[in-house]
């Protein structure tokens, strides 16, 4: 059996929880050598959204719920990961690689062969997210992979329901590995190492704002981020007498699905369009990237004015376009993490306009939530913003029937109900809405999510409260009793 090494820790539910499930699979372990211990909540994404690898400005509130991960170093030659909450129908709980096969002529694996490794198995491929961590930290820090590993994870961030229950994961492996190896990285760079594997191991074009909130926020505030690319600003503390609330529509998310990646590389081409209306210079790389000169913007559709794309390039961006006549016209894109199809029809125009305005309306809702008092008329001019920002998904192509119908409900009720706005978060297509409400609104989203599944038979989970970041809540030991 193990205990924490604070004691102070038994006192938070969540703790308890764990280390309950823990116990209950205690021969997993191997002797009584400590464990490494780390927790990383799940976000909600308020405002920002998909315009994050655009350059956006991002409101994130990281969750109530979290990820725990304990990892003990072993004498054997394997790494071992045991996650108890996951389906055995659809996934393997128990997952064993040999310390061998994570390493090619005593060397850590490049990440494309670590990426076919660890993805090869679809009932297995959640474990890239944890080996991954590994494989990123013998790379990054010349971590020698000398001992195996035994690694327990335990969630209660929902999985696929857009409130990034992958960086959680992600974020709490590297913050127990850096505890384990004495390594302290700064948070922001924690982060950037964390969304470096999903996109290199996983396989997955995430931005960044899951791994910077999961690891870097404030319990009760609004982690505000710049991605450009990834630099923290001041956190926005939620007024006394606003709250913020998460809908489960019930219908699976994922950020590595077709639409989102599609979404991404069509702002991408978008980019690459407006660099040569601009007369921006660019130099052709390799595998259909180029390298564009960019004062104006900075590589950033974030940075280019409403005004100016509405009245200077609007139109002169296609609505849509083949992925083979934007490689014949344009060469390629600035985005070294997606790949354009050839055979693939990509959306153009909305997914650039999307960050431009995602941005200015980011800006403008930071704006407004600092003011000393929010006002009634604040609170809509808010909402506005965000039923502004589900729209603009929607054109994209990332919406869906249920995050739909739960934000007309919020809609509908509006603010005689104190329900003043709500958006799909995340990547969308699914997922989780975000609901701006008045403080005291619990029995009003109550009803709404029991109105949902009335309708439409689907499980509409609430999620509420907020929790600190990975790096803020530390990481400790378990020992053995």
């Amino acid at each position: 059996m193990w205990r924490f090494d604070d004691p102070s820790l038994e006192g938070q539910p969540d703790a308890r929880d764990f280390l309950a499930v823990l116990n209950s699979h205690a021969q997993f372990f191997e002797g009584d050598a400590p464990l490494w211990l780390a927790r990383a909540p799940g976000r909600l994404d308020l405002m920002g959204g998909i315009a994050d690898y655009s350059g956006a400005l991002v409101l994130e509130l990281p969750l109530g719920v979290a990820t725990w991960v304990a990892v003990q170093p072993t004498q054997d030659a394997t790494v071992m990961l045991l996650s108890p909450g996951i389906d055995a129908v659809t996934g393997e709980p128990l997952v064993t690689i040999p310390l061998a096969s994570l390493q090619a002529d005593n060397r850590p694996l490049e990440y494309a062969t670590a990426h076919a490794l660890l993805t090869a198995d679809p009932r297995q491929a959640w474990a890239a997210y944890v080996v991954g961590v590994v494989v990123m930290l013998q790379q990054e820090y010349n971590v020698p992979l000398e001992r195996g590993l035994r690694i327990f994870v335990h969630s209660a961030v929902p999985a696929g329901k857009g409130v990034s229950s992958s960086a959680a994961l992600e974020v709490a492996t590297m913050q127990a590995l850096c505890g384990l190896y004495a390594l302290r990285p700064e948070g922001r760079q924690l982060a950037l190492l964390c969304q470096r594997t999903e996109n290199l191991i996983v396989g997955a074009p995430c931005g960044v704002m899951d791994q910077m909130t999961s690891a870097c926020g404030e319990q009760q505030s609004l982690l505000a981020l710049l991605c450009q690319p990834a630099e923290l600003q001041e956190a926005v503390t939620l007024p006394d007498e606003v709250e913020v609330w998460g809908i489960d529509s019930g219908i699976r998310h994922a950020v590595s699905g077709a639409d989102y990646g599609s979404v991404r590389v069509g702002a991408f081409m978008g980019y690459r369009i407006l660099a040569e209306l601009a007369g921006l210079d660019m130099q052709p790389l390799h595998d259909h990237k180029v390298s564009i000169v960019d004062p104006l913007w900075h590589g950033y559709l974030a940075n280019i004015a409403p005004s100016l794309w509405e009245t200077a390039y609007r139109e002169q961006v296609p609505l849509t376009m083949s992925g083979a006549a934007f490689l014949e016209r344009y060469t390629g894109s600035t985005d070294t993490v997606t790949t354009i199809d050839p055979e693939h029809i990509y959306a153009v125009r909305q997914p650039t306009a999307h960050p431009i305005y995602e941005h200015h309306r980011v800006q403008l809702f930071r704006a407004l939530l600092q003011q000393q008092l929010v006002s009634e008329e604040s609170l809509i001019l808010l909402g506005e913003l965000m039923y502004q920002s589900h729209v603009s998904y929607s054109a994209c192509g990332l919406g869906s029937t249920g995050t739909d119908r739960l934000v007309e409900l919020v809609r509908q009720s509006g603010p005689a109900a104190g329900l003043y706005g709500a958006k799909i978060t995340g990547g969308g297509c699914g997922g989780t809405v975000a609901v701006l409400a008045r403080r005291g609104s619990h029995e009003q989203i109550k009803a709404i999510a029991a109105s949902y599944e009335q309708e439409t038979g689907l499980a509409a989970e609430v999620l509420s409260g907020s929790s600190p970041g990975a790096v803020a809540w530390g990481y400790h030991q378990l020992l053995a009793e």
